[in-house]
């Protein structure tokens, strides 16, 4: 998504620039020739990646072979540091400029790394207002441009659109579910989010539509939860709905609710978590994107036992979730490996669903987030700013 927007305002300056590299469908859209498809390097963990090493090894490879052919002008790499700054040095060996576009999250954990930016990059271009300081105070030449998805339009379509595209009650309220961009991360997440689904699922008796309204109406009044909810699981592009179809069917082969959590696939997750009453999201950039869109959530994670024990000692912050880190303060639940529970996922959820004060104090919270992600610079997108960052290193 960053790649495909950092293109497009490119080629808005310059339609003359080619693009080829490491990305997704957004990207090849934008005008990127593929060399390498993210899909193959979506891993997450200490320990899952080791399986895959040979796999990621021969496609690295088959990029720096590219680059030899076609001898770029400039390189930008984005986000996902165990891959980038493998390339980044690659580029330094062969006097190309080096553009970190989504910083590695260094000031997290493995702070030493930074010293890997400042060795191999030119220029490193941030998303996170704390961000700028502590590279800068690093030795490392960073501008802090504002977050790529702080200035997004909410989604056009109305509620009820939505509900005909994708076979949903519209009088009922929904829950987002967002399991993880991963495949490794969804099976390690979503069993849990089912069982939580299931919990919170209690169908109300058959009753008139008049009636069932006026009860939820009085639950909202009483301060409890609805007592019955459509669930969205938006499908990540880095996966398939094949995948998420077959776990699903896993995962709710003998649960006990009847009927059972209806569950709905649907393409994009912005639209789903607008029209959604609340969400339960998996720590990434999808926590981000539910306090843009201003939906109450739940974050949760959960990693192989060996990595959590590994990883932890090492994690230099006091929140996991983002938009934590970027209120300073816990403003959402954070559930994380043993505390992520259902049980616990179900209390949280009850406390956000209904119209009062924690709801109303966590939208308002979410809010603030938003703001602090844009960029002082009136009318300027994060990528028109990146993008005029990286033609004046190339003129240069």
């Amino acid at each position: 998504m960053y790649g495909a927007q950092l293109i497009e305002a490119l080629r808005r300056r310059d339609p003359s620039l080619n693009f080829f590299g490491a990305g997704g469908e957004r990207m090849n859209a934008a005008g990127c020739e593929l060399i390498v498809d993210a899909k193959n390097l979506a891993v997450v963990g200490i320990t899952e990646i080791v399986s895959h090493l040979p796999k990621i090894y021969g496609l690295f490879q088959k990029l720096i072979r590219a680059v030899d052919q076609r001898k770029p002008d400039l390189a930008v790499v984005i986000d996902s540091p165990a891959f980038n700054w493998r390339v980044a040095r690659q580029m330094r060996k062969r006097r190309i400029p080096v553009v970190y576009y989504v910083c590695p999250q260094f000031w997290a954990w493995r702070q030493g790394r930074v010293k890997l930016l400042h060795k191999y990059v030119d220029k490193a271009v941030v998303i996170f207002p704390f961000e700028e300081r502590f590279y800068r105070d690093r030795g490392v030449d960073a501008t802090f441009v504002g977050h790529p998805l702080a200035d997004l339009p909410n989604p056009a379509i109305t509620r009820e659109a939505y509900a005909a595209e994708h076979k949903l009650d519209a009088a009922k309220p929904w829950i987002t579910l967002m399991p993880g961009s991963r495949r490794k991360e969804v099976r390690m997440n979503l069993a849990t989010i089912l069982e939580a689904a299931e919990r919170l699922h209690a169908p109300s008796q058959e009753v008139s539509g008049q009636e069932k309204n006026r009860k939820e109406k009085n639950n909202l009044e009483k301060g409890r939860a609805f007592d019955d909810y459509e669930f969205l699981l938006p499908v990540a592009p880095t996966l398939d709905a094949s995948f998420f179809e077959k776990l699903i069917s896993i995962e709710t082969r003998f649960a006990s609710s009847d009927p059972r959590p209806n569950i709905h696939l649907v393409p994009e997750a912005l639209p789903a978590l607008y029209h959604s009453r609340a969400a339960i999201v998996a720590s990434g950039t999808a926590t981000v994107e539910a306090a843009l869109m201003g939906t109450p959530f739940v974050m949760v994670y959960r990693v192989s036992p060996l990595t959590y024990t590994l990883g932890k000692p090492r994690v230099k912050v006091p929140h996991f979730a983002m938009v934590n880190l970027i209120a300073g303060q816990e403003i959402v639940p954070e559930l994380v490996q043993n505390n992520f529970t259902a049980e616990k996922i179900v209390a949280e959820m009850n406390k956000i669903i209904p119209d009062g004060e924690a709801r109303s104090r966590m939208i308002e919270e979410l809010g603030a987030v938003k703001g602090r992600l844009t960029l002082a610079r009136a009318g300027a997108h994060p990528a028109e700013v990146a993008a005029e960052i990286i033609l004046g290193l190339i003129t240069r």
